[in-house]
């Protein structure tokens, strides 16, 4: 398997010709087993959902290897799943007797995926087409794709290059004709692509730039009115951007009172408001509430610091030794500062191992590495509260000239 460093195209020739060889591999090829990073979240969750509805689409056969457990909010794409008749995996056996094609989608770089030894067969073993589509550009981000099938680009989020795709072969209407696809956008595949979408990028919160902010509004509103068309007005479904994000980003009890367990460690800097956990503080948190919730209420509270804050929200804790061997964090942006991408925070702090969105991004430390998690986030917040200040100074200096 070829870990070159991700780039994105250098022109949109490029970028399309890999559209072109995906369509033709989902005309060819017969049967695809989509997989994504570990403790997924909405992207990473709807891209999969997404992209084997455009599998059922074609009449192939799709699966989804899902080995993490799934945050109840965003259960309704696995339900979207079974519905299609798209198999739900909780491991891959001997999978590459049954799989031709490996998708893998919203992963910055191999080692994140989930952990299955048949699927490390299956990364390695030449025989088996790998398609990846993924976002994530940052420092560290390796291609897990084959040449020619790595639709990696700039984008909002992964769900937002598989509505690219989504859009090409919509245009293409003797390839619809030839696979007798009358409406490819159905209710699900539109409802999916929006979650990824809205998701990852928090309704736009943590797009930088205006070329980000511009791809976002396009993607989203059209998929926002392909919704409200094909929701049937009483019927209490979903059918605007602002149902869907405010039903992903609800909790349930159990994150609720996770959530306020983190919150009640919330300290306050200069422009960084921070949550961090002793070793012993996380083992309890860990005990309570499981693995899977603290991950995802961990971002929700990073996000509600950071809009708190005005400039930077972080969470740091300990996960639980049987999961992994690492030390967490979360770092967020506030939606009124956007003069810092925190992806060049990892990299002038030389941090490897994570990456993200300019708005939001996750990295890790091993555990041996740490002896106090306190005063690792301390250390942390003082680094960063300079960075900030320096964006703010630079900022200021632009608007003078």
């Amino acid at each position: 398997m070829d870990e070159s460093p991700k780039q994105d195209f250098l022109s949109l020739a490029q970028k399309n010709l890999v559209v072109r060889n995906i369509v033709q591999a989902l005309e060819d090829r017969n049967d695809f087993l989509l997989v994504a990073h570990e403790n997924p979240d909405e992207d990473c969750v709807a891209s999969m959902a997404a992209f084997g509805l455009l599998v059922r689409k074609f009449n192939k056969r799709a699966a989804v290897l899902v080995c993490s457990p799934i945050p109840e909010q965003f259960r309704f794409l696995l339900e979207i799943c079974h519905y299609n008749a798209i198999e739900v995996r909780n491991s891959c056996p001997d999978s590459r007797s049954e799989f031709s094609t490996l998708v893998i989608l919203d992963t910055p770089k191999p080692s994140m995926l989930e952990h299955d030894p048949e699927l490390q067969k299956m990364l390695k073993d030449p025989r088996v087409l790998k398609i990846e589509i993924d976002h994530h550009l940052s420092a560290d981000s390796v291609f897990s794709g084959d040449p020619g099938y790595r639709l990696v680009s700039e984008a909002s989020a992964t769900c937002e290059l598989i509505g690219y795709l989504g859009f090409k072969i919509d245009a293409d209407k003797e390839l619809l004709h030839r696979h007798q696809m009358e409406d490819l956008f159905t209710r699900n595949l539109v409802l999916a692509i929006l979650t990824g979408i809205l998701g990852d990028t928090k309704m736009g919160a943590y797009l930088k730039n205006r070329k980000e902010r511009w791809y976002y509004k396009w993607f989203s509103d059209r998929f926002e009115m392909l919704l409200k068309q094909k929701t049937f007005k009483g019927t209490g479904n979903f059918s605007s951007k602002e149902d869907v994000f405010q039903a992903i980003a609800s909790l349930s009890a159990d994150e609720s009172a996770c959530y306020n367990f983190l919150r009640e460690r919330e300290r306050l800097g200069a422009h960084v408001r921070y949550a961090a956990l002793s070793y012993e503080e996380s083992g309890v948190m860990n005990h309570r509430f499981g693995p899977e919730t603290v991950a995802g209420v961990s971002k929700a509270l990073a996000d509600h610091l950071a809009e708190s804050s005005g400039f930077l929200g972080l969470v740091g804790y300990d996960d639980d030794p049987k999961v992994s061997p690492f030390v967490q964090f979360r770092l967020r942006r506030s939606q009124v500062f956007t003069q810092l991408d925190l992806r060049s925070v990892l990299e002038t702090l030389g941090i490897t191992n994570g990456g993200g969105h300019p708005g939001a991004v996750g990295f890790r430390f091993e555990r041996f590495h740490v002896p106090d998690i306190l005063a690792l986030a301390q250390s942390l917040v003082d680094k960063i509260e300079c960075l900030v200040v320096k964006a703010l100074e630079e900022g200021s200096a632009e608007k003078i000239f």
